[in-house]
């Protein structure tokens, strides 16, 4: 989105701007101090399930996510809302409610926001955070030994699709809103906490849309292993039924020449890792003896049994692209 200004806005006349005119990431960073700097993002959508409290805390906590994987923490958002004329007002609070409690949760505020008339209901938040900027994590910080970490189960596509489609089961869409609305502070934290310098939050590329982006930034190789992703319930069914949202087509199109797959995956197999994700998890390379100081943080941090869950998927590798395996890779 931003190549044709490029030429506008050279790098080396903003050096503070440590993130933003360079590589894409996932936040713009500017620096302030030699330890202050501050975290800006913004992200908003239609409605991805059809209770209006929940899509609002979705689209805030999915918002909220791109300051927690560049390491930082919110401290205030602004709403950004499109309304149809004739939606209830009652919808309208909820959504605003949703997204309020959740900006709450996360030690954040509303402050402002700004809204259109539009025929479709679209809602999100331009958020602010704070971080140190030698807490900084971007896409381009994996190194080959690393493994990848990921923490929240993938399917979201599959399962808002059923939605649309009235051919997802209420406990499996249940689970999907859980997921979405949780945030990523606690994983945030702690990739910060055990010196992550690489992260990255899988929302709408895919997990390949965005392991790619990170491991062309590190120039290196991500191998997955098929058996160690974790799928949400009903995911799995949705997408041998090849019930596919279309940006899992389009995500494909544009990044599959740079996947070697498995010959044993299936079809809907690889294109359930091209599935777009809402408020998805992080994606964190670490040596192995932090990741597992990580999982065991996010584990110690859950106060449900699915909560704050983590799980090594794959590793980093000298070479380029991304690879799916269907044997160990982990040991």
């Amino acid at each position: 989105m931003l190549r044709p200004l490029q030429e506008r806005f050279s790098p080396a006349q903003y050096p503070d701007l440590i993130v933003g005119l360079g590589q894409p990431d996932d936040a713009a960073v500017y620096r302030l101090s030699d330890d202050r700097a501050i975290v800006q993002t913004v992200d908003f959508f239609p409605p991805v399930v059809d209770d209006p409290y929940s899509f609002g805390a979705i689209a805030a906590a999915n918002a909220m996510s791109d300051i927690y994987a560049m390491g930082g923490d919110p401290i205030f958002a602004l709403n950004i809302c499109a309304f149809p004329e004739d939606l209830p007002a009652e919808v309208i609070s909820a959504i605003l409610c949703g997204g309020a409690d959740k900006v709450a949760e996360a030690g954040a505020a509303i402050a402002g926001g700004h809204s259109v008339r539009d025929r479709e209901p679209k809602y999100g938040l331009s958020v602010t955070g704070m971080m140190n900027p030698a807490h900084l994590m971007t896409k381009g910080g994996a190194h080959p030994g690393d493994v990848l970490v990921l923490t929240k189960p993938l399917g979201v596509g599959v399962i808002t699709t059923a939605i649309k489609r009235d051919q997802a089961a209420p406990g499996h869409v249940e689970s999907a809103i859980a997921s979405m609305m949780r945030l990523n502070r606690a994983a945030g934290h702690a990739a910060r906490d055990l010196g992550a310098r690489a992260a990255t939050d899988i929302t709408g590329y895919g997990l390949i849309g965005h392991s790619l982006e990170m491991a062309n930034q590190s120039g290196v190789c991500f191998e997955f292993e098929w058996a160690a992703i974790p799928f949400l319930p009903g995911a799995l069914g949705y997408a041998e039924q090849w019930i596919f949202a279309g940006g899992a087509e389009t995500n494909a199109k544009a990044a599959r020449a740079q996947v070697v797959f498995d010959a044993a995956l299936t079809d809907w197999q690889q294109m359930l890792l091209f599935d777009p994700q809402t408020s998805g998890g992080l994606l964190v390379p670490l040596p192995l003896d932090r990741a597992e100081q990580f999982m065991a943080q996010l584990h110690a941090h859950a106060q449900h049994a699915h909560d704050e869950q983590a799980w090594i998927i794959g590793r980093v590798t000298e070479g380029s692209g991304i690879r799916i395996r269907n044997s160990p890779v982990v040991s």
